[in-house]
């Protein structure tokens, strides 16, 4: 079968790189899109792009009745599901055999044992697979967890036996923590899968995560592509890949390779896929089997840079029916490859989602770079989806060139109008235990707490005040009186700004032109400044030293990036200089991330107590509750429902002590 049409049922970057693959192949690509993604990269893309729905997810992307829709209207053989979103659902894949159009991904069998860690461990052991020492049988009571913990032996590792992401998961190191931690683990379980069934492993110390692509055709031909590292991690969601794993040997390579095809074999698996594995850091030649993923993994670029052989491309000819092109012995791993995932979320403030519109973009080019990206300027970043928004990937000779290259790659990356992670990626490339490959499942966690933005430098905020000033100047520079020069009879005056950068506000003075001027920083001396503008570029020649800038501005925030850093400064007003400009004890709460109010925890003009729960905010699938810093009474300026931007006002405490809620 040769398909000349293939839906893409996903969004963002990996529709985006699935379009490139599928036009290479001279393959008619469809792109699908919610009310949220009109305007999105992928929609661009495509040859063709069909609206299924709201912007929730589960309106749209999740809808397998509109999916099945849209490929049936676009005359589409076939449909690709990238990852996430449907792309493991084997109802989906059962709709679309049922419709006549060929599923890009394993038969449902393989879907459904795989999709139950039980039932998975069961038929890898059959295969001889190696699984991790625990209790895992179907209708697992409490009591029956509670007695088979000893014979594991502690700690051991509590497990939903449906989903996936850290959800539902608990180490327990005691017996006596065991009953609580079976009790709050089937609660979540059941509001994420619903389905609460558990099972027990022994908690394997000092974990790494590594992982098998496996490759497998209809003609009982299965290959495997080397491993991947996927050991950093935060709250069990990956961060930094890399391939190969600086930690097996060649022989370690050849046996957990051979345990992933049995994997494969163990469901008559056919597509790509990937097998995880844990391994002991302090035992490496010792792996067990933790589950398959029945799908693309977003990690695959760094495979794919070592073998060069495009995932994407197979998992297309092989539903095409066609046999497998590469043995075994045609595969090698040539040099290393990282990847790290550029996240919409503010490390300095514990992660919190972000989002905007991305009113400038920046990505790395050069040899051995590559970006898959969903980004593109104009992109509105909201709360419905993922807040994954591209991948940055290195190739080199060896590991610390490929670390050297990703971390220069970084450096070149920027979304502008979006607080992002990359900041926070540096970061964790320069740690000694990354950069000796010393890596376990904790580190990333054990780490985060060291780390602390960095303060926008006294260049950083001299560029955001030209830029202010800029705008300023008529152009060509015309009447004396006319321009922000500074000029008067004597002694020029500075033309001030108040701007502040996190937690750093500053007064920044500049006297002269932009072409021969100066800069002084509150009361410290003048230093030389020049400024050369060209479209949404900015050289700054400050104190004889120059930076190249990207810049852009939106509400009253100028960013900038340049110099290997990004950085946002808002132009504030003064302070209030007598006290009854304000009410010094008043507080304002305002959202810490974009999302939707999901709760209103009080009425407007309640009167609250410190640490009352007024406006709840959720995106991403995280909920963020907001608490009366101060006694006093409530000025709502939201509701239940309200969509909110990041850093909106949501509420009001007036703190005063004499007023009394009135009765109604």
């Amino acid at each position: 079968m040769n398909f000349d049409t293939v839906l893409v049922a996903n969004r963002g970057e990996i529709a985006v790189r699935v379009i490139r693959t599928l036009r290479a192949m001279g393959i008619r690509s469809v792109a699908v899109f919610s009310d949220a993604d009109a305007g999105a990269r992928h929609v661009a893309e495509a040859d063709v792009a069909v609206h299924i729905g709201p912007s929730a997810a589960r309106e749209s992307y999740l809808d397998i009745e509109a999916v099945v829709s849209a490929a049936r209207r676009t005359g589409a053989q076939a449909v690709h599901p990238g990852y996430g979103f449907l792309s493991e659902n084997a109802q989906f894949a059962a709709a679309l055999q049922d419709a006549g159009i060929v599923f890009i991904g394993p038969p449902v069998g393989a879907i459904q044992t795989m999709g139950d860690k039980i039932a998975a461990k069961a038929a890898v052991s059959a295969f001889g697979v190696p699984v991790v020492p625990g209790v895992s049988r179907p209708g697992l009571s409490d009591d029956d967890l509670v007695a088979g913990a000893d014979e594991v032996g502690y700690p051991v590792l509590v497990k939903p036996s449906a989903g996936g992401g850290g959800k539902g998961m608990r180490v327990v190191h005691e017996s006596g923590e065991l009953p609580a931690a079976l009790a709050s683990a089937r609660r979540e379980a059941a509001a994420a899968f619903g389905d609460d069934t558990l099972f027990l492993e022994r908690f394997v110390l000092n974990p790494r995560h590594i992982e098998v692509q496996v490759l497998a055709d209809g003609y009982g031909n299965v290959v495997h592509l080397g491993e991947r590292e996927c050991s950093l991690q935060r709250r069990h969601q990956k961060v930094i890949e890399e391939a190969p794993s600086p930690l097996l040997d060649e022989a370690t390579r050849a046996r957990i390779g051979a345990a992933a095809c049995d994997t494969a074999r163990s469901v008559d698996y056919t597509g790509a896929g990937t097998v995880e594995f844990i391994v002991s850091a302090d035992r490496p030649d010792e792996f067990f089997f933790m589950e398959m993923n029945t799908r693309l993994q977003v990690e695959h670029p760094v495979t794919e840079m070592v073998t060069g052989i495009d995932l994407v491309e197979q998992q297309v000819r092989i539903a095409a029916g066609e046999k497998l092109s590469i043995a075994q012995d045609d595969i090698s791993m040539n040099g290393h490859a990282i990847e790290a995932r550029v996240y919409a979320e503010d490390p300095g403030r514990g992660f919190l989602p972000t989002g905007g519109r991305v009113l400038g973009l920046a990505e790395p080019e050069g040899p051995g770079i590559r970006v898959d990206s969903g980004l593109a300027p104009g992109s509105v970043i909201g709360s419905d989806y993922d807040p994954m928004l591209s991948k940055i990937i290195a190739h080199a000779a060896d590991r610390a060139a490929a670390l050297r290259a990703l971390d220069r790659a970084l450096a070149h990356t920027a979304v502008l109008g979006v607080t992002t992670n990359i900041e926070f990626l540096r970061f964790l490339l320069a740690d000694p235990d990354v950069a000796a490959g010393r890596l376990d499942t904790g580190l990333l966690d054990r780490r985060s707490p060291d780390f602390r933005p960095a303060s926008a430098e006294d260049v950083d905020l001299v560029a955001a005040a030209a830029y202010i000033w800029l705008r300023s100047w008529p152009q060509p520079v015309g009447d004396l009186w006319a321009v922000p020069s500074g000029w008067r009879i004597g002694r020029h005056a500075p033309t001030t700004y108040r701007l502040q950068s996190g937690e750093r506000v500053e007064h920044v003075r500049l006297t002269g032109t932009p072409s021969a001027g100066s800069a002084a920083i509150e009361d410290g001396p003048p230093r030389p400044l020049s400024v050369s503008p060209a479209d949404e570029r900015l050289a700054v020649t400050f104190d004889g030293m120059v930076t190249d800038y990207v810049v852009v501005a939106a509400d009253h925030r100028i960013w900038l990036a340049g110099a290997g850093r990004t950085v946002a400064v808002d132009e504030v007003r003064e302070a209030p200089v007598r006290p009854d400009d304000a009410h010094s004890g008043d507080a304002e709460l305002t959202s810490p991330m974009p999302g939707s109010v999901v709760a209103v925890g009080v009425r407007d003009g309640d009167r609250v107590t410190t640490g009352t729960v007024v406006v709840t905010v959720e995106a991403m699938k995280m909920e963020h509750a907001l608490s009366a810093p101060v006694d006093g009474v409530v000025e709502l300026l939201v509701a239940e429902g309200d969509q909110v931007k990041v850093g909106q006002p949501l509420a009001k405490v007036i703190a005063d002590p004499t007023v009394e809620k009135e009765e109604s």
